[in-house]
């Protein structure tokens, strides 16, 4: 997220917790392999992050742990294929 939308977010959340936030997207993101840290995967997990921080969590490895889910949510339809479509 690029620095004006986190400054868009100071009405909505305590600057302490934004800096958690921008902390926990870097590190879940420096997890990814680089071919998947795409602007898009990081708007993915940015918004896990907020939702779960919108909800009350403060936890840093909670937080991380929602991050993460965006990533398994995002490339989870490439597991899941139904036998059906296996045949072909």
């Amino acid at each position: 997220m690029g620095e004006r939308r986190w400054a868009q977010l100071e009405r909505f959340f305590q600057p302490e917790l934004i800096e958690l936030m921008k902390a926990v997207l870097e590190d879940a993101t420096a997890m990814l392999p680089e071919a998947k840290r795409t602007s898009t995967m990081k708007a993915e997990i940015a918004s896990h992050i907020l939702a779960c921080a919108a909800k009350g969590e403060r936890s840093p490895t909670t937080l991380k742990i929602a991050a993460l889910s965006a990533v398994v949510e995002c490339t989870h339809y490439s597991h899941d294929i139904s036998p059906e479509r296996r045949a072909v």
